[in-house]
């Protein structure tokens, strides 16, 4: 164990790095060495940062080994760790939810574990849940896509600041994001448009790790005077091997859906721009075999695509295409729509995809409208887009509305970045 960025030491101060500065630093490819996780970091040093506590884990389908084995079923079978507890976050623990569901409470069948269901569920509420449960720490490990509304993020914020009430410890156990971490992008969101899909002021596409996030909350948003309990106690354990350059294919792990509508790395690197189309009334491609790579309606024709492609946004063609979902928007019909085909992964910019497809949507999708409750301003962090969109303006004169705020986001986040 080594000091943290932030100088203290393990769970016994505010903040630590289990693996901080080790493993290799070349980016994992053919060849090379693959990315080994900050579970795998953990479980190479005995677990020692666990030893003496009662832990509850937080995590879903995702929390596996290098060799696909379940974490929980992994430190339930180890007498070196006493786990009590598992937490499930929307989608549940083993993820059989749809979007905005979750399993509810019992007995995992495999380890007698009672499983406890966060989703829905912050503040005092999950302290007393954690108080119930009977643990001392509280570990996280899930796998996240890089979106500020993917609400995995907001389950490890829920979770500190829930520890940091209830006087427990937090130990994030990091994996890579799948896009990459090279920079980020989108609007930041404006404090009164937050919700569970935006609980703080991050960038769109953050281009962090839980592991980064986690320091990030723990250094802008659990203190002050509106958290006067102060920072939670937390340890980090980094990732070996990871870069910022690196997309989920160079990590050489192996990929588990982290909800039922990412099925693989392609979904998760066009989904912080096209999952903007829940504020509409077209669909994004739920229900159908590739979500958030095919986006339309009823009705829609080859003339989005020929708009969408005379943007020349970069890294991206756009194909028309036909598709019907199976449930969600437009279930049972016929959708005509454009379907992405990312062919410079490194030059692609989803948000500013996203922006090109609601504006040309806007303009020559008959039936395009947002959603009646807005939630388009939830997604993107304010009503800025939908107004600007509606008023008319270009992709360039969006996305330059929100430079400065991003360019404030950008100099915060280089503090807690973790990997080169």
């Amino acid at each position: 164990m080594t000091l943290s960025r932030r100088g203290m030491l393990g769970l016994a101060g505010a903040v630590g790095t289990l693996g901080a500065g080790a493993g290799p630093a070349s980016a994992t490819g053919p060849g090379s060495e693959r990315v080994r996780t900050g579970f795998e970091r953990l479980a190479a040093d005995g677990y020692a940062a666990l030893a003496g506590l009662r832990v509850g884990v937080v995590t879903n389908p995702t929390g596996i080994t290098a060799d696909a084995r379940h974490l929980v079923d992994v430190l339930h079978a180890d007498e070196r760790v006493d786990l009590v507890a598992v937490f499930g976050p929307e989608h549940g623990f083993r993820g059989t939810a749809q979007a905005g569901g979750s399993e509810g409470a019992g007995r995992d069948p495999a380890t007698g574990l009672p499983v406890y269901d966060t989703y829905a569920t912050s503040g005092q509420r999950l302290a007393d849940l954690f108080t119930k449960a009977g643990i001392d720490t509280v570990v996280f490990d899930i796998q996240d896509v890089g979106a500020r509304f993917y609400t995995y993020v907001w389950t490890l914020y829920d979770c500190m600041r829930a520890a940091a009430l209830a006087g427990k410890s937090v130990v994030v156990l990091d994996r890579p994001n799948p896009v990459g971490g090279r920079r980020a992008a989108g609007p930041v969101l404006e404090r009164p448009y937050a919700s569970f899909v935006g609980r703080e002021p991050i960038a769109l596409a953050h281009g962090m790790t839980a592991a980064e996030l986690a320091l990030l909350f723990n250094g802008e948003f659990l203190s002050g005077t509106a958290f006067p309990q102060g920072p939670v106690r937390l340890l980090t354990v980094r990732m070996a091997g990871w870069r910022r350059e690196s997309f989920f294919g160079a990590t050489g792990l192996p990929w588990v859906p982290p909800s039922p509508n990412v099925p693989t790395p392609d979904t998760a690197l066009a989904y912080a721009g096209t999952c903007l189309f829940e504020g509409t009334n077209l669909s994004e491609g739920r229900g159908t075999t590739t979500p958030f790579e095919v986006v339309g309606a009823e009705g829609v024709d080859r003339r989005w695509a020929e708009a969408a492609n005379g943007l020349e946004l970069p890294g991206v063609w756009f194909r028309e295409t036909w598709f019907t979902p199976s449930f969600s928007k437009h279930s049972g019909k016929v959708c005509g729509g454009v379907r992405l085909i990312v062919h410079d992964r490194d030059a692609f910019d989803p948000v500013r995809t996203g922006i090109g497809l609601l504006v040309t949507a806007r303009r020559v999708c008959s039936g395009f409208a947002w959603r009646s409750d807005h939630w388009i301003d939830k997604l993107t962090g304010s009503d800025r887009v939908r107004t600007m969109v509606d008023a008319g303006a270009g992709v360039q004169e969006i996305v330059d509305d929100w430079s400065a705020g991003l360019a404030r986001f950008a100099a915060v986040r280089e503090k807690y970045l973790l990997y080169p």
